[in-house]
């Protein structure tokens, strides 16, 4: 009888058992929006978007992320319309014509309940549930997945100054928060994906504390999503444009792999998939070694 996976790798999905125990998964992004930080990634006709999409599975994505409003620091909301018009026939083309999991990015449950109906299987949630009471019970009743993020704020706020006494620890409690409202609301623990939600009200000392000290969100016993790529941070660091940060993204995925992430969300997904690969490989090998030893 083969190992059962620790819980931080047990995750399921509208009843689909979502194997990244073995590896970390690539997330790859496809944004149905006019205005995402990242031009290469703004496929506002939904024609574009799945032609996007099918080609980030053919590059390895594990799993497409669907988003149709823009969460970039001080972007405008949508609409709840206007973000299901953009978002539900990219959603149900894809359904039907790919097989990995199909996550949502958004915040209302009236888009999440409508995605799910035309087949996704996970909401991605910057507010971690906060911003619509009505989200938690959408998500519980149709067993999906869903990840919660940290963020200070609102988008259009979050960049405003934001403080921590202890960034690490404050993200700790504030999921931990999170879950047990999830939970309490029947979403199953095993249904549940943690994002410390990089670049969402947190100064570049910020996130390069939650990437260097990641290890300690694993704590927490769910999978972590981590979504560094082409960030501001990076740009800091390396002084380019959202255009050129690539290199950048990589190192943070590599780390980030080695501190526990189970879950990269990028744009590059034939770069990260490679960059993951690589990563996995010298990390199996420190594993191996500690348990030999």
């Amino acid at each position: 009888m083969s190992e059962l996976p620790s819980p931080c790798n047990q995750l399921f999905a509208r009843g689909r058992f979502i194997r990244c125990q073995e590896r970390p998964f690539i997330m790859g992004v496809v944004n149905v929006t006019p205005d995402s930080f990242y031009s290469g990634s703004r496929h506002i006709e939904p024609e574009r978007a799945v032609a996007h999409a099918l080609e980030l599975v053919e590059q390895g994505a594990d799993i497409l992320d669907v988003g149709a409003e823009s969460t970039r620091p001080g972007a405008m909301p949508v609409g709840e319309e206007e973000e299901r018009t953009r978002v539900l026939p990219v959603v149900t083309e894809l359904a039907r014509r790919v097989t990995v999991p199909i996550s949502v990015d958004t915040t209302k449950a009236t888009v999440a309940q409508a995605a799910l109906d035309a087949g996704a299987s996970i909401i991605n949630d910057v507010s971690a549930l906060r911003f619509d009471h009505r989200m938690a019970s959408v998500v519980a009743r149709f067993g999906a997945g869903v990840i919660l993020m940290h963020m200070k704020g609102t988008p259009l706020t979050m960049q405003q100054d934001p403080c921590y006494r202890d960034v690490v620890e404050d993200v700790v409690q504030f999921l931990k928060d999170r879950m047990q409202v999830a939970m309490k609301a029947g979403i199953s623990e095993f249904n549940i994906m943690l994002d410390p939600g990089i670049g969402f009200g947190k100064l570049l000392e910020h996130n390069l504390e939650l990437l260097d000290r990641l290890t300690e969100l694993t704590r927490l016993g769910r999978p972590l999503v981590v979504g560094p790529s082409r960030k501001s941070f990076i740009g800091q660091l390396v002084g380019r444009s959202a255009e050129h940060r690539e290199w950048g993204t990589a190192a943070a995925v590599a780390l980030a792999v080695d501190r526990g992430a189970r879950i990269l969300r990028v744009h590059d997904v034939a770069m990260m998939a490679d960059v993951v690969k690589v990563a996995t490989a010298i990390t199996s090998r420190k594993a191996s070694t500690r348990a030999g030893a």
